[in-house]
């Protein structure tokens, strides 16, 4: 346990767990085993991590839950250890977690990602920085949402999600850039340009995906 950090009643803290300086653990907490917390992370009452990964494959191997600094998990949120396809679950830093979010086995968030009350992920998804997933959202496994996406609440991914763009649904369509999310993050009048050129030339004209990269490449 580092300076400062705080295990409420209740809770139980398994073996190979390392808790950053200035954690705070709800009551209720269960870290089962092989987890490592970040420093001034939150954790609220009744979230469950590191414990096994829900996945027939897996045979008891060697598996780490990693959650990096400032993140808060809230309450009643499950978050499993990796298998032996990476060997760990990996949760940035500045994320929060709603209640009853799950993290299955082999994922990968970045930094600054929300995930809404309910968001199910299945093994081995990428979400990248700074993406927004609204609540009750079910994610295939192996999806990738590509950094600064947004998708609407009770949408259902079953493929990847490109950077910089909002999509809602079920199965998700896109709805163009995210354009509230680019300005609100500082994003120049120049950048937003380009990528409203290049969102056009991939998704809005009649080119196929490899033509149209080579469209922007030259044009954009």
């Amino acid at each position: 346990l580092g300076v400062g950090a705080v295990v409420g009643p209740y809770s139980i803290v398994g073996p190979h767990v390392t808790v950053g300086a200035g954690t705070m653990i709800g009551s209720h907490v269960l870290i089962e085993r092989d987890t490592v917390l970040g420093q001034n992370c939150q954790i609220s009452q009744g979230a469950v991590l590191g414990t096994d990964p829900q996945d027939l494959k897996f045979k008891g191997e060697q598996s780490t839950l990693e959650v990096g600094d400032r993140t808060v998990i809230r309450e009643y949120a499950t978050l499993n250890r990796g298998t032996a396809a990476s060997g760990r679950t990996v949760v940035g830093s500045d994320c929060l977690l709603m209640a009853y979010t799950h993290v299955a086995h082999d994922c990968e968030l970045g930094n600054n990602v929300v995930l809404s009350n309910a968001v199910n992920m299945a093994g081995h998804v990428v979400i990248e920085d700074w993406v927004i997933v609204g609540g009750l959202t079910p994610i295939h496994q192996f999806v990738r949402v590509g950094a600064h996406a947004f998708v609407g609440g009770a949408s259902r991914l079953t493929q990847d999600v490109p950077p910089y763009v909002r999509v809602a649904g079920s199965p998700a369509k896109l709805y163009g850039l995210n354009s509230v999310g680019l300005d609100r993050r500082g994003f120049s009048e120049e950048t937003r340009h380009a990528l409203k050129a290049t969102y056009r030339l991939l998704f809005q004209s009649s080119l196929n995906v490899s033509h149209g990269l080579a469209r922007v490449e030259a044009e954009v």
